[in-house]
Order: C-alpha cells, then structure tokens, then sequence
C-alpha cells in the first residue's frame, strides 16, 4: 500500500487526534492560511504543489440553514419563518469567502476537513497567478488567463 492510500485509510477512522484537532480548529480565526495541507492525499488530488504561490487557507463556514423572512402583515402561515437549504453548498461558500480574504490569488480547488455540531472546516487552495513559478508550471499555468478572474464566485 503506497503512502497516500494509507493517509486515506486513516482518515476514514477517526481517533483521538480528530478531537484534539478539533479544539485547536474552535480556536482559530474563521479563515487561517497555514503551512501545510491538514489532508495530504486530498491536496494533492485536488491540484495542490508544494511550491511558491501555492497557499493554503483553513475556511471555517457554520452549519445549518437559513431562515425565511417572517411575514410581516396579512395571513400568517404555517410557514412563516420556517427553514429553507441554500442553493449554495457549503464548500462553495468557504471557497468564496477565502477569495475575498485573499483578492489577489484565485482558487484552485477546495475539500472537507473537519465537523461538528456547528462548523464545517474546508481547505482551500489558493494560486498566485502572477507568481513566476506558476507562470512557468505547466500544470497551473491555465489559472494565470484573464478569463478566470473571480472562479469562486461564478
């Protein structure tokens, strides 16, 4: 068994550092860039190098729906300020909120970190397109073109 298939193997049982983890994630800022990636087979799935102008941020995004406006005259219903899902999924908002954190770079990719009751924790990596060693990769160099300003928010 290689070395990133055993990292994904362990990551599907959970033990006691998930909680220790987890106290240390409660007590972070809502978006932190860190030095290495939390899930190493899952960064580099996703696109992640370990180079300059490759950054990684921990996005922390809560749990739950929104509530619907109440109704504030006429017929009350039933279904006044009930609980309605979003349309956006929860990785899609942390990966929007982490480029608007970061307004220079642009987002490569995004996965699941952590849970619990409240929170849901994503990574998300975060390319510099004007960096030389990006310029020069031929595997991220497609992210420096004008036409993908602004990927997270379409």
């Amino acid at each position: 068994m290689g070395m990133y298939k055993h990292i994904k193997e362990s990551w599907k049982k959970p033990d006691a550092q998930v909680k220790k983890r987890l106290k240390k994630f409660r007590k972070e800022s809502t978006i932190k860039k860190i030095e290495r990636p939390t899930r190493l087979d899952r960064a580099r799935e996703k696109g992640y190098k370990s180079k300059q102008g490759v950054v990684l941020a921990r996005t922390k995004v809560k749990k739950g729906t929104r509530k619907r406006r109440k109704v504030s005259g006429g017929r009350k219903t039933t279904k006044a300020g009930s609980k309605n899902p979003r349309d956006k999924s929860k990785q899609k908002i942390a990966e929007q909120r982490t480029s608007k954190k970061f307004p220079n770079m642009r987002v490569l990719n995004s996965y699941w970190v952590a849970e619990d009751g409240k929170h849901k924790w994503f990574e998300v990596i975060l390319v510099d397109p004007e960096h030389e060693a990006i310029k020069s990769d031929k595997d991220l160099n497609w992210i420096c073109k004008d036409n993908e300003k602004n990927r997270s928010l379409r």
